[in-house]
């Protein structure tokens, strides 16, 4: 897996993760570490590009809650705290849509492990880039 970041400007700059490979628990660390370096670079809106995911598995519900945790400016659960961790998740999803980080292009596969989650009640899901991008 890797991760391709740019800025896009919109009303306000976002930033674009751009995620190739399949998200899973080998590697979703990855990409809370990169949504981080984002955040300590100043991002404050990100749009995860999810149409080069083939796959997600539950580790990616990890990461999405985190990077959301993080954006807000909050410390994301310890990954090690397993089903701690996938509480914290349940709590959030009742407190309504993200407002600093959106998803883009899902594949059909990880559009069901969202679903599943009532990760699409969590996060706004886009399928094209410049209107999420004219979202934030």
């Amino acid at each position: 897996m890797y991760i391709v970041a740019n800025e896009v400007q919109g009303e306000v700059p976002v930033t674009v993760l751009q995620i190739h490979g399949e998200l899973d628990a080998s590697n979703y660390q990855r990409v809370v570490a990169r949504a981080r370096e984002a955040y300590d670079a100043g991002a404050q809106d990100l749009l995860l590009d999810l149409e080069h995911v083939p796959f997600m598995g539950s580790s990616g519900l990890v990461a999405f809650h985190s990077i959301a945790l993080l954006m807000r400016g909050e410390t994301p659960p310890d990954p090690e705290a397993g089903w701690g961790t996938l509480r914290s998740i349940d709590r959030e999803r009742e407190a309504g849509l993200q407002q600093h980080v959106k998803l883009l292009n899902p594949q059909p596969k990880v559009e069901r492990v969202l679903k599943m989650a009532g990760f699409d009640r969590f996060f706004e899901v886009y399928t094209d880039q410049e209107e999420a991008i004219a979202s934030f």
